[in-house]
């Protein structure tokens, strides 16, 4: 043990309980606007970055950019290991940025939690570009290409974090591979073997797709026969990825467990809060609607 991991996981369990909660999504998504759902975020975390007048876009935008504000200020409490797995965790905002580097949009301001950022954003040839960093070549230079490979190499080094990890990574990629096979219908890089096995590029189905998932990826596509049920899937997975953040989060330990817990769900908080000033846009929803998305 030593003072980083001490000082760490104090700030990572302080920030987690500041998160706005379930009740305060509610009341946003019940919202009749969105001018007003932004003005029920003034007493939140999430007033760093989300101002009256934004557009749905800006605010939505703005709120994770707040939660990439908490991931770098953690990593600065910690020692070199918990900065790297943040690192790792982080790698979402950069192929976020890539995104929007491809399509237009805003970018996040990664700073330490960059993996190759700097050299992409201004790189002339993207592909050439991701080949020679970290993310390796995506093996086209189309969108999707780019998106899947990113997403593939993003899946296995959150896995390789901890065991904690390991699932979310795992169940994250076999929903990611059955909505682009089976809900899109495109072709897929066969995946990687160690997080959803060998044997799933040979199903036929949806169903089939699931049962051949190993234990640690299967969890996330239980029960899931169809395409159109895949949403309800996608909820399964971040409602477990909360659990277990705050499952890290109790107790006493001074390790990485808690920072992961923490970071699970202030991540799980944002989503939340993204999804409730989206309905808040459309006019606002009774509880039981913004239950029932988020179920």
């Amino acid at each position: 043990m030593t003072a980083a991991w001490v000082a760490g996981t104090t700030r990572a369990r302080a920030l987690a309980r500041r998160c706005a909660g379930p009740d305060v999504a509610r009341r946003v998504a019940s919202s009749p606007a969105l001018e007003g759902a932004l003005a029920r975020l003034d007493a939140t975390p999430y007033r760093r970055g989300v101002r009256p007048g934004q557009s749905l876009v800006e605010a939505q935008h703005a709120l994770l950019g707040t939660l990439l504000w908490q991931v770098r200020v953690l990593a600065g409490w910690l020692p070199g290991t918990g900065a790297a797995a943040l690192r790792a965790l982080a790698g979402w905002f950069e192929i976020a940025n890539v995104d929007a580097l491809m399509s237009g949009g805003p970018f996040f301001e990664l700073g330490t939690m960059a993996t190759a950022w700097s050299d992409l954003r201004n790189a002339p040839d993207l592909r050439r570009a991701l080949a020679a960093s970290p993310w390796g070549d995506p093996g086209g230079d189309d969108a999707r290409s780019i998106q899947l490979r990113m997403r593939t190499q993003w899946a296995r080094r959150v896995a390789a974090i901890s065991p904690d990890t390991r699932p979310w990574a795992a169940g994250a990629l076999a929903l990611l591979v059955a909505r682009e096979r089976f809900a899109e219908e495109h072709p897929v890089p066969e995946p990687p073997a160690d997080l959803v096995g060998s044997r799933t590029v040979r199903a036929g189905d949806l169903a089939e797709f699931g049962r051949r998932l190993p234990d640690h990826a299967a969890w996330a596509l239980r029960g899931v026969r169809h395409p159109a049920d895949l949403w309800a899937a996608e909820a399964r997975w971040w409602s477990r990825l909360e659990r277990d953040g705050l499952a890290l989060l109790a107790g006493a330990r001074l390790d990485l467990g808690p920072v992961l817990g923490a970071v699970a769900v202030l991540a799980a908080d944002a989503r939340r809060v993204r999804a409730a000033l989206e309905l808040a846009s459309r006019g606002g929803h009774p509880r039981e609607a913004f239950d029932a998305v988020m179920a």
